[in-house]
């Protein structure tokens, strides 16, 4: 056999829910890996929850600030844009007052349409204006003007890399020192770049883009650190006013392999970058996680306060300052998972003062293996639980197992910032629960109509329900227990049967065996078989019953009683009928002991039923009936354990297949006969006349006789008889 096929008889062998388990999970799994959008959506709302539950707290010195050009600075200065010079204006009032960094979340391609250059190209054709266009054209341009200012402060320029454009923002200002895996093949790239004019760009001190990489849901929740604009690497714009304002000249890089370790052929990514003192984590694509805080006015400067007269320069002294717009006109505005508008150069100022403050939020690399190991760790532990605990043991615990995977998650982002998922986990074990528990409840109900199937035909209805209700304690394989038998054989059913039909012999066989079935079941008896005009029925199995020996006994006599009601009715009939009536009688032995208990059969049709020597001693006692002519005898096992009832010792007989004799009983009555004072008058006698039949002493067996037949019970009239014939066969051979 190939190992294929060994495979397959494994999996066939398996149970039915243990393979759709094992399916669901490697089906999760694979989603997982996978990770389409739906997936990925779940997993960042619950990032977005751990933000909003818990916030970056914002330094409250803010080193970070914003000069807004806000409605204010639009009503004071004019319309957007604005001169060149009043930009040159605001910049040189920020490098006066101190500020660390200024960095302008502005993209200036074009030439100011105010420029004296410009002004002279709009007039040339006025004849009014060719005298002082000369004059004009001398004036220093008011794009000169902001160049000469972004020279002289620690300025940074904004850039945008763009698919559809071409070629570079402009000289590269910050150098880089790499560890690893080259980090240009991870971050985001383009081909080009929408940037600012070369007479600025040369003038500014940095240069940083400002792209965001928006989600699926095109909320803003991570920041590239780099991009490449053709084949060269490039800062953002908030790392590049970490770098001017730090006053650092390089950016150290380290990717995957640059520990100096084998990274077994992974390329995992960018692990981290650190410029100065300040050492940022990466996603691998050289993305930073944004930890929002909180939306602070005192985070923000109207551009109106910094060029009025009075302002404070104590307010960005020694601060990272950026310079962009928020007012709503200009439509600058993102979404981020606190709010549904933010203006982006807050967004650039928020991820700086994460890098300062290092409250950062990390996906570590080992997020999502350590996810899918769960997943499956908890998927086949409620797999487990299901088949031992049950499903409601199995839903607390998988319950809590999701509740302590919600709150560990939540805890390790507030108190570390680690990203971890547990949404699609939590999900995905729900899943396999659910699968699970239909799968259990579907083979559940299989097992439930298999035990009616198997037990309802020969079982007490409560019997039936009580093991479907707990089929735990059925053991459908065969087991040692001591059981209690009963054999009922029907006297003289040839000649009962002699003159039916098939169709009434049926008839006339039901109807006897009704009411001595149901004597049975009532008793919470087991009918193992009818064979004929015979049946077999036994106690304490397949359920437990410590009381079997007195409920078989029980039974019997309840199949007598119900015997002489049907005899009654018989009796009825046949004289309405005008036809002679002959009663019918039953023997019924009795025997209790250690047998097997189980199937016999294939599992696809079985029959439960015992076997071993107690049985054929009920048999046995059965056909012993007819030798004392009376309707029940049992053993002596049975006897001893069904105390209370009226038995009368009449015999000991060494069973088929024993050495030792027994002890065999005749049971008369239940327990009102046995404490009747003329039955306990009788035991003694009748102990008498069965001890001087065995020693054959005719003399004593017959006063003891006399004295029993003087008591007048008429429950031992035929056993009496049956001694009588005995005593005379006795005197005869005498």
């Amino acid at each position: 056999m190939g190992n294929a096929a060994r495979v397959w008889t494994w999996l066939r062998a398996l149970p039915l829910h243990t393979l759709i388990i094992a399916g669901l999970l490697a089906l999760t799994v694979a989603l997982r890996i996978a990770d389409p959008d739906a997936i990925a959506r779940l997993r960042l709302s619950a990032f977005d929850t751990f933000l909003k539950l818990s916030p970056r707290v914002a330094d409250p010195q803010f080193p970070v600030k914003i000069v807004a050009i806000d409605e204010a600075s639009l009503k004071a200065v004019g319309q957007w844009p604005w001169p060149r010079n009043v930009l040159a204006k605001l910049v040189g009032r920020l490098e006066a007052a101190g500020a660390k960094a200024v960095a302008l979340d502005l993209i200036l391609p074009e030439a100011d349409r105010l420029s004296p250059t410009q002004f002279t190209k709009a007039y040339s054709n006025d004849p009014a204006f060719t005298e002082i266009a000369s004059q004009v054209a001398e004036l220093p341009t008011l794009d000169a003007q902001l160049a000469t200012a972004l020279g002289k402060a620690p300025s940074i320029l904004a850039f945008a890399g763009q698919d559809g454009a071409a070629g570079l923002p402009g000289p590269l200002k910050a150098g880089f020192a790499k560890a690893g895996d080259p980090p240009e093949q991870f971050v985001p790239t383009f081909p080009g770049s929408v940037s600012n004019l070369p007479i600025l760009t040369q003038q500014a001190r940095g240069l940083g883009a400002a792209n965001w990489m928006p989600e699926r849901d095109q909320i803003v929740r991570r920041v590239p650190l780099l991009v490449r604009i053709g084949e060269t690497l490039f800062p953002s714009l908030a790392l590049e006013t970490l770098r001017v304002g730090q006053g650092s000249s390089t950016i150290f890089i380290k990717s995957s392999g640059g520990s100096g370790m084998s990274a077994f052929g992974q390329q995992t990514g960018i692990e981290l970058l650190r410029v100065g003192r300040v050492v940022l984590p990466s996603d691998g694509r050289g993305e930073l996680w944004l930890r929002f805080a909180e939306a602070d006015p005192r985070r923000t400067i109207s551009a109106s306060e910094v060029l009025a007269d009075d302002f404070d320069p104590s307010a960005v002294a020694g601060k990272f300052v950026f310079i962009g717009a928020t007012a709503i006109g200009l439509h600058d505005l993102r979404a981020t998972p606190l709010s549904p508008a933010v203006p982006g150069v807050e967004m650039h100022a928020q991820a700086l003062e994460q890098m300062l403050s290092g409250s950062h939020a990390v996906r570590p690399a080992y997020a999502t293996g350590l996810e899918l190991s769960f997943l499956v760790l908890a998927g086949v532990f409620v797999a487990w639980l299901l088949g031992r605990a049950g499903p409601l043991s199995a839903a607390g615990l998988g319950v809590i197992a999701i509740g302590a995977v919600g709150i560990g998650a939540f805890m390790a982002y507030r108190s570390y910032g680690l990203l971890f998922d547990p949404v699609y986990p939590s999900l995905a074990l729900g899943l396999v629960y659910s699968a699970g528990s239909l799968t259990n409840f579907v083979r559940a109900e299989q097992e439930r109509k298999r035990v009616r199937s198997a037990f309802g035909s020969y079982l007490a209805p409560e019997l039936v329900e009580e093991l479907v209700a707990h089929p735990e304690k059925l053991k459908l394989g065969g087991e040692n227990r001591e059981v209690t038998l009963l054999f009922a054989d029907v006297r003289r059913f040839s000649a009962l049967a002699e003159g039916r039909d098939a169709e009434s012999l049926v008839a006339f066989v039901n109807r006897l065996f009704t009411p001595l079935s149901e004597a049975i079941l009532a008793e919470r008896g087991t009918i193992d078989k009818f064979m004929g005009d015979a049946v077999m029925a036994f106690w304490n199995a397949p359920l437990a019953d410590p009381k079997h020996a007195e409920r078989g006994c029980r039974a019997a006599l309840r199949m007598l009683g119900e015997l002489d009601d049907l005899n009654a009715e018989l009796a009825k009939e046949a004289e309405d009928a005008s036809q002679p009536f002959e009663p019918i009688r039953i023997g019924v032995g009795l025997n209790t002991g250690l047998c097997c208990v189980g199937n016999v059969g294939s599992p696809e049709r079985f029959d439960y039923s015992v076997l071993g020597d107690v049985v054929n001693v009920a048999s046995r006692l059965e056909q012993l009936t007819k030798t004392y002519g009376i309707g029940i005898i049992v053993g002596e096992p049975t006897a001893k354990a069904a105390l209370g009832l009226a038995f009368l010792e009449i015999d000991r007989v060494v069973p088929r297949g024993k050495t030792r004799a027994q002890a065999i009983y005749a049971l008369l009555g239940d327990e009102t006969l046995d404490l009747d004072p003329q039955f306990q008058l009788l035991k003694p006698l009748f102990s008498k006349l069965r001890w001087a039949l065995e020693k054959q002493d005719d003399n004593d067996a017959e006063a003891a006789l006399e004295a029993c037949r003087r008591i007048g019970l008429p429950a031992a009239e035929p056993l009496l008889a049956c001694f009588s014939d005995r005593l005379r066969s006795l005197q005869a051979g005498g």
